[in-house]
């Protein structure tokens, strides 16, 4: 194995591990969020620095001979030609160049997964990676409830699990994909040991998903759930009722407790968002405000009985057309419509990758529903891009060398 090899396997590794900690970027920026990061600016600085020099080990891999363009690259870079045209024309350059960035590196890191996911020892470094970091970001966040530290994080959520992320939802849109992936190489990974790290973050993953209390994440879970009922059962008739049962238990359950943990107060100031961000739209409809422009013009639209302030419009389809314009959302569309349909045409009748192909689709599906009622940055930044990297090389190779 060459040194490149190496560096790329540690770069890999490092970067997994990190995605429980890439929320604390908001933290460089000027937006006013509505909660609490426990990772200070300075060690976030130090992490955007790594993942700047993980990108350059990247690039230095894709560079090699022969060089083949991953499926997705073209519409991922459609898109961040979308997002660049909304940044120079809209209302916030400071911070819209930060999404920018990130957004250019998740690129690479795509590439880099979907290009190198069968180079030796890869994919074991990469669901050992993911596994392991999920787990501890899970036992972290329920210690953090039971001993309700810090007491300013713990009052803002009102009690609810958010540990190193910023956010309940962040936490919850995070947990969409790690239980599946999870349940899926507890059932098909080859190493008893990966098998048996899996099967414990799931279980202390579903755990910590419970404490979240997030209306949005339990949802966006069991549409994650029946869309992999719907896949693995026999009967046609069955996994549809089944699949549709689940989602009606969740939404139950979620109407049942729908203050639990919760401000009743944000079940209006949602609504006034939402027809702010209405307005946002009539008045930039091509390009947007630009990332992060949203909170910039909130407070010349927002409703008289609206929040004074509101870091994003409290769904990813919306902010993407208040802050991207149409076409940045078109733009977006075409990455999701492209990736299913790839994915869709190398799982067909292929049932030994089918599972984590399927659970890694099912978190893709997961983050999807959640993004109706709620904008996750985590999930757009650090792992929508490369999941569904993942979900294509695991649908031609299953789990690797796993």
């Amino acid at each position: 194995m060459t040194l490149l090899n190496r560096l790329q396997l540690t770069a890999t590794a490092i970067a997994f591990a990190s995605i429980p900690f890439f929320p604390s970027f908001i933290t460089l920026t000027n937006v006013a969020f509505p909660g609490v990061s426990v990772v200070p600016p300075p060690v976030a600085i130090a992490l955007l620095c790594a993942m700047l020099v993980l990108a350059v080990v990247a690039s230095l891999a894709l560079i090699q001979p022969p060089r083949v363009m991953p499926v997705l690259v073209p519409p991922l870079l459609v898109w961040l030609a979308a997002i660049v045209l909304s940044l120079v024309l809209g209302l916030n350059l400071r911070d819209g160049t930060v999404f920018v960035l990130i957004y250019a590196l998740t690129i690479i890191w795509h590439a880099h997964t979907d290009r190198y996911y069968t180079l030796p020892g890869m994919a074991q470094t990469i669901w050992w990676a993911y596994l392991v970091s999920g787990l501890l970001a899970c036992v972290v966040a329920i210690a953090m409830v039971v001993t309700r530290t810090p007491a300013v994080q713990y009052t803002i959520a009102n009690g609810r699990a958010v540990g190193t992320f910023v956010l309940p939802g962040e936490l919850a849109g995070y947990l969409l994909f790690l239980l599946p992936i999870a349940y899926a190489l507890a059932r098909c990974a080859r190493s008893a040991a990966l098998r048996t790290i899996a099967w414990v973050t799931l279980g202390i993953g579903a755990v910590t998903m419970v404490l979240t209390f997030s209306r949005t994440g339990w949802v966006g879970l069991a549409a994650g759930i029946a869309f992999l009922i719907v896949l693995q059962a026999r009967s046609g008739r069955a996994r549809f009722v089944q699949g549709a049962a689940i989602v009606a238990a969740a939404v139950a359950i979620v109407l049942l407790l729908f203050n639990e943990h919760h401000n009743p107060s944000e079940n209006f100031t949602r609504l006034s968002i939402w027809q702010a961000a209405l307005g946002v739209i009539d008045r930039f409809p091509l390009t947007g405000v630009g990332p992060f422009g949203f909170s910039k013009i909130y407070p010349f639209v927002r409703l008289p009985d609206g929040d004074a302030t509101a870091f994003h419009a409290h769904s990813m389809y919306l902010t993407f057309l208040a802050e991207l314009g149409i076409v940045g959302f078109l733009a977006f569309c075409w990455v999701i419509w492209c990736f299913a349909r790839e994915w869709y045409r190398r799982v067909h009748n292929s049932s030994q990758t089918a599972l984590l192909a399927s659970g890694i689709a099912a978190g893709v599906v997961g983050a999807l529903v959640q993004g109706l009622i709620d904008t996750v940055s985590v999930v757009i930044f650090g792992l929508l891009v490369p999941m569904l990297a993942l979900a294509l090389a695991a649908a031609r190779h299953g789990t690797g060398d796993a």
